[in-house]
């Protein structure tokens, strides 16, 4: 018979909250977000022996763990001092010198590289001098320590339009439900709308193979195109309401289409306004997109993102959950199995969403704005 712990982990919110922090984080050292995977697993009433089967350790590691947190609660998963010598630390300069190269171009050391890893680290701190010996877990250590991670790197792109401010507070402002200082009425409605352009339907050589304990499904690599389509969804902020249409290609002519199926409906057709938030896509762009939808719709008030500012476009998300569980892996027989699949999916995920909980407001962008103006603030903090 499996053993039972006599150590029952029940949880308050506050050690939940830490320990699921700890659990999902991408900073931690290993063994600080396992233990607290342990404790987590605890608390659901597992068995040691599940939990170390899930984590892929031992069944005394998880033991030791459940008790020190049983007894000790969170302190209890810090480590104890050791005994024996303590370990020599290394001369400050060092550290300052390993950390100093980290920041730098490879570039100023001749080094044809884009960015740094840790051997190409210690390999350089060696050859310059500035350490003979020095291992790559006692750099990572260093690095971690201030967070510097010169491997990684993200692309980000500093805010061009002219009214930006002004743009993007009008659609933080909607979907919060206020425009131009004053409440919206119960009769006024906010559609975020785009396109997802080239979805291919591909055909693989061979069918894919299902999952099996142990064993992840398997996806051939070659495929055959079968034709692609032009996704366009528009969706109510406020009652997440979901709209699509598949069409050969993005245009005016499409675009309009998917206005009038949603505004040739109800409630939208008898709103007292309706506004669309969109990009600046040549299929809606500029005042003359706003001139010819208004002429057809006159409750219609077209809202334009600034440019390059993707996501303050709700939409956006609700494409990024499609493309993650609807066509990722891609995998069709035919490009009407593709069209099918994108609206089962609209229905699907309609049945179970709910509005999307948008935290960033006015404010949050004006003191982006403001922190964005502030000389010599380093660029790592200018990011949202």
């Amino acid at each position: 018979m499996p053993r039972k712990s006599p150590y029952a982990i029940n949880l308050s919110q506050d050690e939940r909250r830490e320990l699921q922090r700890r659990a999902t984080s991408y900073t931690l050292p290993y063994f600080q977000v396992t233990r607290a995977k342990m404790v987590l697993l605890a608390s659901q009433g597992l068995s040691n022996s599940l939990i170390a089967q899930r984590l892929d350790t031992r069944r005394e590691v998880v033991s030791l763990w459940r008790k020190r947190f049983f007894e000790h609660r969170l302190d209890g998963l810090e480590e104890l001092p050791r005994p024996g010598r303590p370990r020599a630390s290394p001369p400050p300069e060092l550290v300052v010198q390993v950390r100093a190269l980290a920041c730098e171009p490879p570039s100023l050391h001749d080094l044809p590289l884009s960015r740094w890893s840790l051997d190409d680290l210690v390999r350089t701190a060696r050859n310059s001098g500035i350490a003979a010996t020095v291992s790559k877990t006692t750099v990572w250590r260093w690095l971690h320590h201030d967070a510097i991670r010169p491997w990684q790197h993200r692309c980000w792109i500093f805010p061009r339009d002219p009214d930006f401010a002004c743009k993007a507070g009008r659609i933080l402002d909607l979907y919060h439900r206020t425009w131009q200082g004053a409440p919206l009425h119960e009769s006024d409605f906010v559609i975020s709308a785009d396109e997802k352009t080239s979805i291919q339907a591909r055909q693989r050589r061979h069918p894919t193979v299902p999952p099996q304990p142990g064993r992840p499904a398997k996806v051939e690599h070659e495929y055959k195109r079968l034709g692609a389509w032009a996704y366009l969804a528009a969706r109510d902020v406020h009652r997440a309401k979901l709209f699509g249409r598949c069409e050969a290609k993005s245009g005016i002519a499409p675009f309009q289409r998917l206005v009038d199926q949603v505004m040739q409906q109800p409630p939208y057709r008898q709103a007292r306004r309706v506004f669309w938030i969109v990009d600046n896509g040549s299929s809606h762009r500029g005042l003359t997109a706003i001139r010819r939808l208004r002429q057809r719709y006159s409750n219609l008030l077209l809202v334009h993102t600034p440019v390059h500012a993707s996501w303050l476009n709700q939409v956006e998300v609700y494409f990024s959950v499609l493309q993650r569980k609807a066509l990722t892996p891609n995998d069709f027989d035919s490009l009407d199995d593709l069209a099918q699949r994108l609206h089962a999916f609209e229905r699907y995920y309609e049945a179970l969403a709910k509005p999307f909980q948008w935290k960033f407001t006015r404010n949050d962008l004006d003191d982006l704005l403001r922190r964005m103006k502030t000389p010599g603030l380093p660029r790592d903090q200018l990011v949202a």
